[in-house]
């Protein structure tokens, strides 16, 4: 099974090939890479998951990476954390109650 790796401050520019080849010097195997996007843009969001294919080319990855410079931005490589759930709200489609306080007409 491989690792997760967190790659954050790209550039806004940088594609997933660029990443790939970026991830895989040194001979290191690359699995997957996934650019985060805006939802409601598709923009990039300055940060990625590369799933490397075992734990010490991540570790190898991290090691050889953070830091390092890539379009004027130097790189936040780590050990990608397992997401925790979201806290919706209670009220219909996710939105908290209460607060906002009464509209009245002009």
């Amino acid at each position: 099974m491989g690792s997760r790796v967190y790659v954050g401050n790209l550039p806004f520019t940088v594609s997933e090939d660029q990443l790939r080849t970026l991830f895989e010097e040194g001979g290191r195997e690359v699995l997957e890479v996934k650019i985060v996007t805006d939802r409601l843009t598709g923009r990039p969001r300055g940060f990625a998951f590369v799933e490397m294919a075992s734990s010490e080319a991540a570790q190898a990855a991290i090691t050889a990476l953070n830091g390092r410079d890539m379009g004027g931005r130097s790189l936040t490589v780590s050990t990608a954390r397992e997401r925790e759930p979201r806290r919706g709200g209670s009220g219909p489609g996710g939105f908290e109650r209460g607060g906002g306080g009464r509209r009245d007409p002009y």
